[in-house]
């Protein structure tokens, strides 16, 4: 496959803690779990422990999929590279798509939490307020886009900090949630079990839901072109933000299903953290939290925000999006044209979304039409990494369960989980997520018919990628060629 060979992304800025962090972060746990539980809660009572469990199994299988593909192709496009070179460059272009749509929704459905949380700092009253909401949010995002646009070292700084605070804060929470006394209802192993489900459908509802709340510690692999020794250090980045978000994510799922009433949670769908911290904590509790909220929601649309522009950034260089997304910065290493693209799109959106209710309305909706794109890409990374290394399956019990069999159960997962929700969504829900999907056809047959290089990729082979890369161990580590590769260009 050919590419042009213009500036490439700053190489070899982020080690191993830093992309750990950025995976974390782009998770969002605190985030994902006040803008989510309620939604969750609504659809599955209080079987929302099980879906976040069921959900993690599959989602597992999809972080290993990142990860064995992420050892044979470095790209900033990930998904979109590796799907269009292992089974075809239509579908790549649509899992690239559906990563870049899915961010762009977010932009809405991340910045009014920011908004919100920051006004409820002040005055409790004013989050409910969307217009203002949705002012404040949409400064916190153009702060981001800046950092964004300084390059990634400024980037993962302003994540240390944003995300440490957050972590902090979540862990004394939990911890002191154990220890709360004042519960609305005992902990039942039930929650964990399938007998709270409203049968297959309502398991599949909240399974697309779950989904949402883990989305985003892939953004390790848009990163890899700036990472050290990314082909080992993105996938297991992802793999440990995907385990550390999980425990945080049930310990808080348990402790809001224990603490809190139905009514509690249902009166309050887009602050369900805040409350569960004054119940904590009366007087600082709940005010602890909005900050970690508050925190998580800036951090997690900063790391969107490069998912979305380092995949428009790959589009690009390969001329399947206009050719210009594919600039760098000379000074800062960063796609500039594809982030002022994504910040003025996303501030239209911004003044489209007080058109569309409340924030609690705004953010189901975003949620599940997020969710079906979620599934779709991360379905065909599972099926791509099977047929990369379809000839090295057999070659040891390892390649057959973490390269082979718990990816492709992972993409089987969220393709069932896709088609089953469906009867279950909103018409705006799907209206969000189908049609963002196929509006992807138009600039798809466009460039298709440009005739760009994308289109006739060099298949993806992991037992030749192995072959070539292989270097004996009793020579020099520094020699080797994953050491400090940046880039396939």
């Amino acid at each position: 496959m050919s590419y042009s060979r213009g500036r490439g992304l700053q190489a070899n800025v982020l080690s191993t803690f830093d992309t750990v962090v950025m995976a974390v972060a782009g998770s969002a746990p605190a985030y994902s779990l006040a803008a989510t539980t309620a939604v969750l809660v609504g659809a599955v009572g209080l079987a929302s422990p099980a879906a976040l469990l069921y959900c993690a199994i599959p989602m597992l299988g999809i972080a290993l999929a990142f990860s064995y593909l992420g050892r044979i192709d470095v790209n900033a496009g990930a998904s979109y590279s590796w799907v269009g070179r292992t089974l075809h460059p239509f579908l790549g272009f649509i899992s690239g798509w559906a990563l870049v749509i899915s961010a762009t929704i977010f932009m809405v459905a991340g910045s009014l939490p920011a908004g919100s949380m920051t006004l409820a700092l002040f005055d409790g009253e004013l989050a409910d307020n969307t217009a203002l909401s949705t002012v404040v949010g949409a400064a916190w995002f153009l702060i981001m886009l800046c950092v964004v646009l300084g390059g990634a070292r400024l980037t993962v700084r302003a994540q240390l900090i944003m995300s440490g605070v957050e972590l902090a804060i979540l862990a004394l929470f939990a911890v002191l949630a154990f220890f709360h006394t004042g519960n609305a209802r005992a902990f039942d192993w039930s929650w964990l079990g399938f007998s709270h489900f409203d049968g297959m459908a309502g398991f599949a509802s909240g399974a697309l839901i779950a989904a949402f709340y883990y989305w985003g510690w892939d953004v390790t692999s848009n990163l890899s072109e700036e990472t050290r020794n990314s082909r080992r250090t993105t996938g297991l980045a992802g793999l440990i933000g995907l385990g550390i978000v999980f425990l945080l994510f049930e310990v808080f799922t348990i402790a809001v299903n224990v603490i809190l009433s139905s009514k509690q949670i249902e009166e309050n769908d887009a602050n369900v953290l805040a409350v569960l911290g004054e119940e904590i904590w009366p007087g600082w509790g709940g005010k602890l939290l909005i900050v970690a909220v508050m925190l998580s929601t800036i951090a997690t649309l900063e790391t969107t925000l490069i998912q979305v522009t380092r995949s428009l950034f790959a589009m690009g260089r390969d001329r399947t999006m206009p050719s210009a997304l594919g600039r760098v910065h000379r000074r800062w290493n960063t796609p500039w044209v594809a982030i002022v693209v994504v910040g003025a799109v996303a501030l239209i959106m911004f003044i489209a979304s007080n058109a569309l209710g409340s924030v609690g309305d705004i953010l189901s909706d975003a949620i599940s039409a997020i969710g079906l794109q979620i599934a779709v890409y991360y379905g065909l990374a599972g099926l791509a990494v099977v047929v990369a290394y379809r000839k090295m399956l057999l070659k040891s019990a390892s390649n057959f369960l973490f390269g082979g069999l718990w990816p492709l159960c992972g993409a089987l997962f969220m393709f069932w989980v896709f088609v089953e929700s469906l009867g279950e969504l909103s018409s705006a829900a799907i209206t969000i997520g189908i049609g963002g999907l196929a509006v992807g056809l138009v600039p798809m047959l466009w460039y298709w018919r440009q005739g760009s290089d994308y289109y006739r990729p060099a298949k993806l082979d992991a037992s030749r990628a192995v072959e070539r890369d292989y270097v004996p161990d009793e020579q020099d580590a520094h020699t080797r060629v994953h050491e400090g590769l940046s880039t396939d260009f």
